[in-house]
């Protein structure tokens, strides 16, 4: 009987070093579900990031066309990672607009200078109010929105290359 207590503890540190082993090979599930998806874009008017360009409101999304509404910041690093994933989307025909979020104009301006404009509208959003009625916390975020101004879907984090089959069917889907 003594001998069967000298083995369990290295019974129980067996069971642990699996269930250890079993979290680290088990890919984690990072689907994050909004609570927008299903509904309205809430309501919002921004005006417009950069002179000469047009700002963005909630009507503005619900144009017949399914739409991508990107969140994002010319001081965001991300941001930088996932702009030729918004080009190669824009030069696929999607519409997207933007939300520059506590940006200044001549900031936005360098940033897509350099990164590329895939916009067809910029609000500015310097309080981050249009942010927090989208359920946004923080940049980059992506909207796919339906031709009725629902939100479809919500990415959070830069688009890879990877995301850009997946967003292009999604948009597909919300005709």
């Amino acid at each position: 009987m003594n001998r069967f207590i000298l083995w369990v503890p290295l019974g129980v540190f067996l069971a642990f070093l699996g269930i250890a082993a079993s979290g680290l090979f088990t890919p984690p599930d990072t689907t994050i579900e909004s609570r927008l998806v299903g509904e309205p874009v809430p309501e919002f008017a921004l005006e417009p990031s950069l002179p000469g360009r047009a700002g963005i409101s909630s009507a503005d999304l619900a144009t017949g066309e399914p739409r991508l509404l990107n969140v994002f910041a010319s001081w965001c690093v991300p941001c930088i990672a996932e702009a030729p994933q918004l080009m190669q989307l824009r030069n696929a025909g999607v519409q997207i607009d933007a939300i520059a979020v506590r940006d200044r104009p001549e900031d936005v301006f360098a940033f897509l200078q350099r990164y590329g404009d895939p916009y067809q509208r910029i609000g500015a959003d310097t309080e981050s109010q249009a942010q927090l009625a989208l359920g946004s916390s923080g940049v980059p975020e992506t909207f796919i929105i339906d031709s009725n101004g629902v939100i479809v879907s919500q990415h959070i984090g830069d688009i890879r290359p990877e995301n850009v089959p997946q967003i292009l069917a999604a948009l597909e889907d919300a005709q």
